[in-house]
């Protein structure tokens, strides 16, 4: 799927697509099945257990528009938690089975979805754990910067928590990209958690720039692919459901079984087509820091029994081994 040297941006992005064209059996099979469940239980939820959306007044006062405004986020992260989630279950799942059938694409190696299960099912509990810490790392930051301003209240702390977060966001953002291989090395070498984000954080040691500048790009074209999927199913699902009055009057449209379906539909769609992509980017960037700083295209080499690298490995054969 992709030659044995330091890859480009372009090799990179392209052995995730061919990984996605030559076992599109296997990663259709995850990913359609994934995105089925996770929407399925994303519209029942949508439909039966989001609360009313805080009413805001626009005659407040400063005070009464913070509390307001504190209510509405309030309202809001409890609506999005259950979809959170189902979300992060669904990525711990998609990311596991696809890091496995990745690993194998590299030696250009065929993998059912039962061996992809076979192999990723002893790591997934290290990777929920390894998950859930960067969650909570990530909403104890955010937490950390905003709170402040939260406390003071009024003008100055709207304004404080504005700057708070921002910091809070940048290191954030640091943190993520120097932890960002650390899902493939719990996977592939079978790391524990905090190993696994020390590993990350050695492979990541010196390229954090190129590391982001491709995660954002990869970012940024699954966005696009999701959005020219997703936007006609919108408007077809606004047509089905409210005949697109609501839209062209500019009234909140309360969404129906038609409208929540249909998109669902969309939903399933895109991320069959962005789940494998963002997996793959992430795995075959692991691969290229390794060859980078560790020459493992000699050891792959080897292992996928080319000519004039020394004799097949008989055992482990992922990139991680």
């Amino acid at each position: 799927m992709i030659p044995l040297r330091p890859l480009g941006v372009g090799e990179i992005l392209d052995g995730a697509v061919s990984t996605l064209r030559a076992h599109w059996r296997t990663v259709l099979g995850i990913t359609v099945t994934v995105a089925v469940v996770t929407q399925i239980c994303d519209v029942l939820i949508q439909r039966y257990l989001l609360p009313e959306p805080a009413q805001v007044d626009p005659n407040a006062t400063p005070s009464e528009a913070l509390s307001q405004s504190l209510d509405a986020m309030q309202t809001t992260l409890v609506g999005a938690f259950p979809s959170f989630v189902i979300t992060l279950i669904a990525t711990l799942f998609t990311t596991a089975l696809l890091t496995m059938v990745v690993s194998r694409s590299v030696l250009g190696r065929p993998v059912t979805l039962s061996d992809a299960w076979r192999e990723a099912k002893p790591r997934l509990p290290q990777l929920l754990g390894l998950t859930l810490l960067l969650t909570a790392m990530t909403v104890g930051i955010m937490t950390v910067g905003i709170t402040p301003g939260v406390l003071l209240g009024s003008g100055a702390g709207i304004a404080l928590s504005l700057l708070g977060g921002l910091a809070a966001f940048v290191v954030t953002l640091w943190l993520m990209i120097r932890f960002s291989l650390a899902s493939p090395a719990l996977m592939l070498e079978r790391q524990g958690i905090m190993k696994s984000l020390t590993r990350s954080a050695k492979l990541v040691s010196g390229a954090w720039w190129r590391i982001f500048g491709i995660l954002l790009l990869t970012g940024l074209l699954t966005f696009i692919v999701s959005m020219i999927i997703a936007v006609p199913f919108g408007l077809i699902a606004y047509a089905a459901d409210d005949g697109l009055g609501g839209l062209l009057t500019g009234q909140a449209p309360e969404f129906g079984w038609p409208f929540l379906i249909i998109t669902g539909i969309g939903a399933v769609i895109a991320s069959s087509i962005t789940y494998p992509i963002s997996a793959g980017v992430s795995v075959l960037l692991y691969v290229d820091q390794r060859i980078r700083r560790e020459a493992l295209d000699l050891e792959l080499a080897r292992a996928a029994g080319l000519p004039g690298y020394g004799p097949q490995q008989p055992t482990d054969t992922t990139p991680g081994g």
